[in-house]
């Protein structure tokens, strides 16, 4: 036997199976910092501060940065909180919330501008439909229509009403991606997900009638936690915060008192 020709033949399988499996450890290293395709547009850098803190994205990262500019409106309805629900003459079947043709036609005679309204998945819970008042294909945040449901059939409503909206002057809005990384950064703990990421306006409602919206990303987290953060400053809201400010009168600054 030619021994030093068998020496050669496997030492170079030796060299052949460590480039594999080089190979093969470099590729389960770049699908862990890639693992989730929605995260392709973070900077390297976030991603890698995503994995150490164990944050997911389970949404998509929304790639518009359209021009937007504050909205000043009427709220002439009062707030969720200050008005009862009003029940339905007739209720309708649960199911026509997935369906918005079907559920203008079947309530549109009983909820005042329904069709100005769309529904927010992410914002409804059991036995409450929520919908949105939509601007140029935007929702609104502060302004809903609450459908209550119960065994399957929609029974009564809550609504805030707007009128007279004017609009500021239009400034290009932050991208998703670097609101995200911002987040993910500075406000996220450890092992959050994210659950939805969505473009609309928002502003704290006031115990006035003339209100103010601005542009603003919705973050939602798996754990229901609402990051507002504004669409042109940067400037970050919770929900939460919105409640010590209502709390103690205080609003935010800018905002009409």
């Amino acid at each position: 036997m030619d021994w030093g020709r068998a020496k050669s033949v496997l030492i170079m399988s030796f060299l052949m199976l460590n480039v594999l499996l080089g190979y093969q450890l470099w590729l389960d290293i770049r699908e862990q910092l890639h693992a989730n395709p929605n995260s392709a547009e973070l900077p390297p850098d976030k991603i890698s501060l995503m994995q150490q803190k164990r944050i997911s994205l389970a949404a998509n990262l929304p790639l518009d940065t359209p021009k937007l500019a504050d909205l000043t409106y009427l709220l002439h309805a009062g707030t969720q909180e200050s008005i009862e629900p009003v029940k339905l003459d007739k209720s309708v079947n649960s199911a026509l919330i997935f369906t918005k043709k079907e559920l203008d036609k079947a309530l549109g005679d009983q909820v005042p501008e329904l069709a100005d309204y769309d529904w927010d998945l992410h914002s409804s819970q059991d036995g409450v439909f929520v919908l949105h008042r939509m601007v140029d294909g935007l929702p609104i945040f502060n302004v809903k229509l609450e459908l209550y449901n119960s065994n399957l059939k929609i029974t009564s409503y809550k609504q805030d009403r707007v009128e007279q909206i004017e609009r500021g002057e239009a400034k290009q809005v932050l991208p998703a991606a670097k609101v995200v990384a911002s987040l993910i950064e500075t406000y996220l703990a450890e092992g959050s997900v994210i659950t939805d990421i969505q473009l609309g306006y928002h502003g704290q409602i006031f115990d006035s009638e003339k209100q103010v919206s601005a542009p603003s990303w919705r973050v939602i987290l798996e754990d229901g936690t609402v990051y507002y953060v504004h669409a042109i400053s940067g400037d970050v809201t919770t929900d939460g915060d919105e409640e010590d400010a209502d709390a103690s009168g205080v609003g935010s600054a800018g905002q009409p008192d």
